[in-house]
């Protein structure tokens, strides 16, 4: 995009808003907030070409802590919110924060196309696996037999995987971080925000009171280690410790552990090597198939590939029809046809 630079140097002081942040203390959210704060000021945009589009739940009070421009829509909405502000003002960032309960049950289909139609968008979905605004039900991203409020003898849904959700859907750019490794989120929402297309993140975020260490192995900066898989573009899927290194294998499309020594090298061993720009995404998928406890939970960039988004497809024929057919009338347009006279 093509932007005026900002006639002043930002500082993360200059996104964060008067309102008094409401979450409960302990809250992902709040280091996720930071994080984009710090962020958005490296970015070189003035704060009003940012949009931030929210729907319901907790993560989605964001756009009142942001500086920037905002909306606060309605629940599982967001998407489509979105798509009509980029679609208007192609030259915005703009930005989509949901949960896993707004974006992936009442909003999953509005979620999907906003997905497979490529929009210039960074979606940002927050996961705790509950609901945290409404006190604690079972979320379509939550485990099975979790005991709730909505399920005190233990949940039987089966797991939405947010991430093989998008990849699905055909995201062009899909990534997981974790709320408290800032500098591993800061650069991954760096990568979405110079994808052109949508920008899938699954941010794993701890509810400290309906909720509480969802995610600890990968939040513990001891645990992770050995429980997260860290993605890099070219690198040998290799994760642990010294003395407890360990590959991933995978052999038609199915993943498996691979023991390591130290010194061995894991592409000799048969580890898979990371690769973004595998234009199928089978390959993201059997990553995105990594569950704990038999697999570590992989984090980084799973798929970034390019292709045409939406609203340069849009623009393009648009353009064709002005070429082809005139600027066009809309007062024409509206009394062409059939037309009738409603009277007293």
């Amino acid at each position: 995009m093509t932007v005026a630079e900002p006639a002043v140097k930002l500082t993360k002081k200059d996104f964060t808003s008067d309102q008094d942040v409401r979450w409960c203390p302990g809250c992902g959210d709040y280091s996720v907030l930071a994080n984009v704060q710090r962020l958005l000021p490296e970015l070189g945009l003035p704060r009003e070409n940012f949009v931030f589009v929210s729907g319901i739940g907790c993560s989605s009070r964001f756009p009142y802590y942001m500086n920037t421009y905002g909306f606060h829509t309605i629940h599982g909405r967001a998407p489509a919110f979105a798509t009509g502000i980029k679609i208007s003002r192609p030259e915005l960032s703009v930005w989509v924060v949901t949960g896993d309960g707004d974006g992936l049950s009442i909003g999953g289909n509005h979620l999907l196309h906003a997905i497979r139609r490529n929009i210039d968008l960074q979606i940002l979905l927050f996961n705790n696996r509950v609901y945290g605004l409404t006190k604690g039900q079972y979320s379509p991203t939550s485990r099975i037999g979790m005991r709730t409020k909505s399920s005190p003898t233990g949940s039987i849904d089966h797991a939405v995987d947010p991430v093989a959700f998008a990849l699905g859907c055909g995201a062009t750019f899909v990534a997981r971080s974790v709320d408290v490794d800032a500098p591993h989120l800061q650069q991954v929402l760096r990568r979405a925000y110079e994808h052109s297309g949508t920008a899938f993140v699954e941010i794993l975020q701890n509810c400290p009171v309906y909720n509480d260490d969802e995610w600890i192995e990968v939040e513990d900066r001891k645990q992770r280690v050995g429980a997260s898989l860290v993605l890099r573009d070219g690198d040998p899927l290799v994760f642990g410790g010294k003395g407890q290194r360990r590959g991933i294998r995978i052999e038609a499309g199915i993943p498996s552990i691979v023991e390591l020594g130290d010194d061995d090298d894991p592409v000799a061993s048969g580890v898979a090597v990371h690769s973004e720009r595998h234009q199928s995404p089978a390959y993201a998928f059997a990553l995105a198939s990594l569950q704990r406890p038999e697999f570590p939970v992989p984090v980084g960039v799973f798929r970034a590939v390019e292709t045409s988004t939406y609203e340069g497809l849009l623009e393009q024929q648009e353009q064709e029809a002005v070429e082809s057919r005139g600027p066009g009338d809309l007062n024409a347009l509206l009394r062409s046809g059939e037309t009738w006279t409603v009277e007293e």
